[in-house]
């Protein structure tokens, strides 16, 4: 069934206007705290996470009651809609659930946290864990620089806390930190519920970066240390979710704390390059990293998203089928390259074979072959002159309408459209919007073929930013239909 697209979060002017007053009140009572020097560092924890509390309760209420109801399982919609509770995972692993998990490890010396979650969530989770246990922080341990694994750090971390990351985890939040208001704006495409970037919540303790390591580790490296009694062993991993990425195995439990190196469920097709964009993810190192981890004997998987996973036999099952799945698709592309296909030939060509097949709801195997292509060719494909100007096709599409007539473009939209090609269709609807933006036939169009994309992709992968992007879209039109200056 074709869901219809809404921005639950930010659907009118009263919701920003609820939220300011309510970041107001909640800022006044903290705003001494912030400015008096004689405020004790612990006070003013308490005041920031107390206000913190408030503004993720309206938030979450906001957000988990009107999404959609369907939600492909790992989806950002089912993360959103997580509790906040404490899981015993073993005698001494707890893990509080949320958008992002946070993991503790308990011994007598101190406690050892793995990620540090969402921020709008973290007195939740930290108040959580301090309920089981209240002992310092010795260690955090951060899987890598994305925000959802490392917002809760400056309340989870103490003066004496040691912080460890890959060493590539400084320029990875650097750039994002630097782009931060571009990929904002990316990012609430797929996910429409973040507020507008003018309406955001702008407090310091919420903003992102700023986390400056006390250790980090290096690709393929192991930093081990042993805490009351307790072994741990840090893993550099690259290739999964960045090249910040990083996981910690526990050899006395057999269990690996695997932040996103295998994505948000287990096992899935990974998301070699994401949609939303970051820089590149590179293949091979992801290969490499999964051959790196296979002979550990895992026995339970503790993703920072949704829920463990235990059984040696269908851990090593599963991660032999990931690894030897992107080495397919990574051959595949190449083989194709050198065979002289276009990359639009091998997106079309290029698929899993059964025993390789895996869910695609993250990662897209489509997707990951223009990723490769790109990653070893970069932007020139070779294929015409005008890719070398800063002259897009789109500048002449305007020109082509009125030449060909809108009466012609939209007899071609309806028969590609009526021949599944819905696709092309759009190719010919957007020449045609050029020339009129405010065009309702052509608008209509564009609906009905977005419709058709989006149906095909929640009946077939149901890759869940393809869905977002297509929801986001037609959203887009539907606000346009109903624009004044279209007519009917």
């Amino acid at each position: 069934m074709t869901t219809t697209y809404r921005n639950p979060f930010f659907s009118g002017g009263r919701a920003r206007v609820v939220l300011l007053v309510l970041l107001a009140a909640l800022s006044l009572g903290a705003l001494w705290l912030y400015l008096d020097e004689e405020a004790g560092s612990g006070i003013k924890k308490t005041a920031q996470l107390a206000a913190l509390d408030a503004i993720g309760d309206a938030a979450t209420r906001r957000l988990g009651g009107e999404m959609n109801d369907d939600a492909t399982h790992g989806s950002a919609v089912e993360l959103i809609r997580r509790p906040v509770e404490v899981r015993k995972l073993s005698d001494n692993v707890y893990m509080a659930t949320g958008v992002g998990n946070v993991i503790m490890v308990t011994t007598s010396a101190g406690n050892v946290v793995f990620d540090t979650g969402l921020v709008l969530q973290t007195p939740k989770q930290l108040a959580a864990l301090q309920a089981v246990s209240d002992a310092p922080v010795h260690t955090i341990v951060l899987s890598h620089s994305h925000a959802d694994h490392t917002g809760g750090t400056r309340f989870f971390a103490d003066a004496q806390t040691r912080i460890i990351t890959h060493e590539a985890f400084v320029e990875e939040q650097r750039y994002l930190s630097e782009l931060e208001p571009y990929q904002y704006g990316r990012n609430r495409t797929l996910f429409p519920w973040m507020p507008a970037w003018e309406d955001r919540p702008d407090i310091a303790m919420m903003r992102y970066g700023g986390i400056e390591p006390t250790l980090t580790v290096g690709d393929w490296e192991k930093f081990a240390f042993s805490l009351g009694g307790v072994e741990f062993e840090v893993f550099g991993t690259p290739g999964a979710e960045g090249a910040d990425n990083l996981v910690m195995w526990l050899p006395q439990q057999k269990m690996l704390l695997s932040g996103d190196f295998f994505g948000p469920q287990f096992p899935q097709f990974p998301n070699i390059f994401t949609m939303r964009g970051e820089k590149v993810r590179k293949p091979i190192e992801y290969v490499k990293s999964l051959d790196f981890l296979l002979p550990l004997g895992i026995e339970t998987v503790v993703p920072s998203h949704l829920d463990p996973t235990s059984g040696a036999e269908t851990i090593a099952s599963d991660m032999q089928r990931i690894r030897d799945a992107v080495q397919y698709v990574h051959d595949q592309t190449v083989a194709g390259m050198n065979a002289g296909k276009t990359v639009y030939q091998l997106m079309r060509e290029i698929a899993l074979p059964p025993e390789l097949e895996l869910v695609q709801n993250h990662g897209k195997v489509d997707w990951a072959v223009r990723s490769i292509w790109d990653y070893y060719m970069t932007w020139f494909h070779f294929d015409s002159t005008t890719e070398l100007y800063p002259v897009p096709a789109r500048e002449i599409y305007a020109d082509l309408a009125r030449l060909a007539g809108n009466d012609g473009l939209r007899e071609l939209a309806e028969g590609y459209l009526a021949a599944g090609e819905a696709v092309r269709s759009l190719h010919v609807i957007e020449v045609m919007l050029a020339a009129e933006p405010a065009d309702a036939g052509a608008l209509a169009l564009r609906q009905s073929a977005l419709a058709t994309l989006l149906e095909a992709a929640e009946g077939g992968l149901r890759n869940d930013y393809e869905i977002y992007w297509l929801q986001s879209r037609m959203a887009d039109t539907a606000a346009r239909l109903e624009s004044p200056e279209v007519q009917h």
